[in-house]
C-alpha cells in the first residue's frame, strides 16, 4: 500500500454501501480519483464538513494494489465554500465548475494548470459576482484542454475577422464571417471578442473588479459553455441553472427553421 498526501478539491460525493461515501477528488499531484470514506455518514471526525462539493482540503488517501479506488483516511480542510454567504447564483456557479471538472477530466492524469484554474476561480467567486469568473473559467478549461477556437479568421474561407463579429455554431468547429455561418449560428459580438482577449491577458483577481457590459459578457459566456459542451459531448446541467438566473441570464440558441 501507498499512503500518499496532498492538496485536493472535492467534486462530487455518492452515497456507497451503508455508512460509506464514495467521493470523486481533483487532486494536485495525480489528477482526479476516487475513493471511498468509510463510515463518513456515522463518525465526523476524520472528514466533518471537508466533504462539501468545492472544499479545498489536504486530503490524506491509501492506494492498494489491483484496485481502483483508493482509501481515503482523512482531509483537512483549507478552504470552504460553506466560509462564506451562499446565494442561489453562487451555488450554481461553484456546481459549473464541479461539474466541467469531473466530466472534462480523465482519471489519474495530473493537470497542475487546471488545479491552479480552479482555486483561483473558486476564489473570485462571490455572492452576486459569478458571471465574470464563470466566464473566465470556461474560456481557460476550453484553451488547456485545447478546445478553444482561433476567434481572428474565418475557419472556412479564412477571412480576417479581427476587429468584428464572429458567428459560431454549438455542433461545428471555428467561428466564421457572416456570409460562411452555419445553420444555427450564433453571433458572437466584436466586443466579446475583444472581452476574451482581455481574460486570456489579465488575471482573474484584477479582471473580477471590473464593470464589464452585460450583454457582451452573457455572449461571451454562452459561447464559452456551448464549446465544452461541444466537446464534452452533453449538456451541463449547471449552465441550464445559471441561464435561468437574471443577472446571469444567456442569449438562447436561434430555434431551428421549419
Amino acid at each position: 500500500m501507498i499512503q500518499r498526501q496532498g492538496e485536493a478539491i472535492v467534486l462530487r460525493v455518492w452515497p456507497f454501501q451503508e455508512a460509506d461515501l464514495l467521493v470523486s477528488l481533483f487532486t494536485r499531484e495525480q489528477g482526479r480519483v476516487k475513493g471511498v470514506a468509510r463510515h463518513a455518514l456515522r463518525s465526523r471526525r476524520r472528514f466533518g464538513g471537508a466533504l462539501e462539493p468545492m472544499t479545498h482540503v489536504r486530503a490524506t488517501y491509501t492506494e492498494r494494489p489491483r484496485q481502483e479506488l483508493v482509501r481515503l483516511d482523512a482531509f483537512e480542510i483549507l478552504s470552504s465554500p460553506l466560509s462564506r454567504p451562499i446565494d442561489y447564483a453562487r451555488t450554481a456557479g461553484l456546481q459549473l465548475v464541479a461539474e466541467v471538472l469531473e466530466e472534462a477530466l480523465p482519471e489519474q492524469a495530473p493537470e497542475d494548470a487546471v488545479f491552479r484554474l480552479a482555486l483561483a476561480v473558486l476564489e473570485q467567486i462571490q455572492v452576486g459576482r459569478v458571471s465574470v469568473p464563470i466566464t473566465y473559467f470556461a474560456l481557460w478549461m476550453n484553451r488547456l484542454m485545447g478546445w478553444m477556437p482561433e476567434l481572428g479568421h474565418c475557419v472556412v474561407c479564412g477571412l480576417d475577422l479581427r476587429g468584428g463579429t464572429v458567428w459560431y455554431s454549438a455542433t461545428s468547429d471555428g467561428v466564421t464571417c457572416p456570409d460562411d455561418r452555419r445553420t444555427e449560428s450564433m453571433a458572437l459580438p466584436a466586443e466579446a471578442v475583444t472581452m476574451a482577449g482581455q481574460i486570456f491577458r489579465g488575471k482573474i483577481q484584477e479582471l473580477a473588479k471590473e464593470q464589464w457590459q452585460k450583454g457582451p459578457l452573457a455572449n461571451l459566456q454562452r459561447f464559452a459553455l456551448d464549446t465544452l459542451e461541444r466537446h464534452l459531448e452533453r449538456r451541463l446541467a449547471s449552465a441550464r441553472t445559471l441561464s435561468r438566473i437574471g443577472r446571469n441570464s444567456l442569449p438562447q440558441r436561434p430555434r431551428s427553421e421549419p
